[in-house]
């Protein structure tokens, strides 16, 4: 047998059909998938896939009672096959402040106008939103809501074709102030935040994204490569180490006082997931960092079972 004519061989063994492009192609981001396929998040959700979640929280002493009294929140997504993932939340809908994490929001609405023609896209512009995601630069990010407005940023977030924030719904991703000068104030009605999150919108946002829903696959694309590298080695990124390279998480995160939120979706080999948690707690970071590993472990019998 040839040289080449064995690697023909491995190929066709490894992806029945030779089908070996068109697998490799679904599993870049942002995905591609027939639209007859295509599931808004809430249709995915599974019941195995919640009940190992539940039991996850309710077993470790220090979550129980967070969870309980709804002051920590979290959803996953499982990824592992593209065409038929998995959802499972808990306190899904319970809105927290959220300090820098609705920044998402900040993000999507600069890329709308980008999109629209409403905002000029400039390389000082996107240094700003590099800054503001990867580096949560307060004064990169405040720049840049001086130059969309509150007003805007709100609109994207409300616009019927993403419901971000939906007041019949508990709330979702608000962004109401600037960060740190708040010169600007428009909270949020429910509880009147500044910069709030559900862990189900902000679970949304990122299953949008890496099906390239979030205004279509071009723009979510570059959304992606923006907040690739984070470089706050923190939360759910310290609990990771060096297991995943950079280029291959996509992340935000938040703290402030007793208010700690992270949200990533991982995307490297076996391990293909969204993870998202709000915590009110002194004990927040830490939590976060054993939250992941937890996560992990318990997605595995879900795909053992595919």
């Amino acid at each position: 047998m040839t040289f080449l004519a064995a690697i023909l061989l491995a190929a066709f063994c490894v992806f029945p059909g030779g089908a070996v492009s068109a697998r490799a192609a679904s599993l870049k981001l942002p995905l591609t998938v027939p639209p007859r396929e295509w599931r808004p998040l809430e249709e995915r959700w599974d019941q195995g896939l919640q009940a190992r979640l539940d039991q996850a929280l309710k077993a470790n002493p220090r979550w129980r009672p967070l969870v309980r009294e709804g002051k920590m929140a979290v959803a996953v997504v499982d990824l592992a096959d593209p065409k038929a993932p998995r959802f499972a939340r808990v306190n899904g809908d319970i809105m927290m402040y959220a300090a820098s994490l609705p920044k998402l929001a900040v993000l999507l609405a600069a890329f709308q106008g980008f999109e629209d023609g409403t905002l000029k896209e400039t390389p000082e512009l996107r240094a700003d939103l590099i800054e503001m995601i990867r580096r949560s630069d307060n004064f990169a990010t405040n720049k840049v809501i001086a130059r969309l407005g509150l007003p805007t940023i709100q609109r994207v977030i409300c616009d019927p074709r993403y419901r971000f924030y939906d007041a019949a719904r508990g709330g979702g991703l608000w962004v109401g102030s600037d960060y740190g000068s708040h010169l600007q104030q428009s909270p949020e009605p429910l509880k009147n935040l500044d910069h709030a999150a559900t862990v189900t919108q902000v679970c949304r946002f990122y299953y949008l994204l890496a099906y390239g829903k979030l205004i279509n696959p071009r723009r979510s694309g570059q959304m992606l490569k923006i907040l690739a590298f984070p470089d706050l080695n923190d939360k759910f990124v310290y609990a990771l180490g060096r297991s995943v390279p950079s280029n291959y998480l996509y992340r935000k995160s938040g703290e402030w006082k007793l208010w700690y939120s992270d949200s990533i979706l991982v995307w490297s080999g076996s391990r293909r997931y969204i993870l998202v948690s709000l915590v009110e707690n002194a004990q927040g970071e830490q939590i976060l960092r054993e939250l992941l590993p937890a996560v992990e472990h318990l997605l595995r019998p879900c795909r053992s079972q595919r």
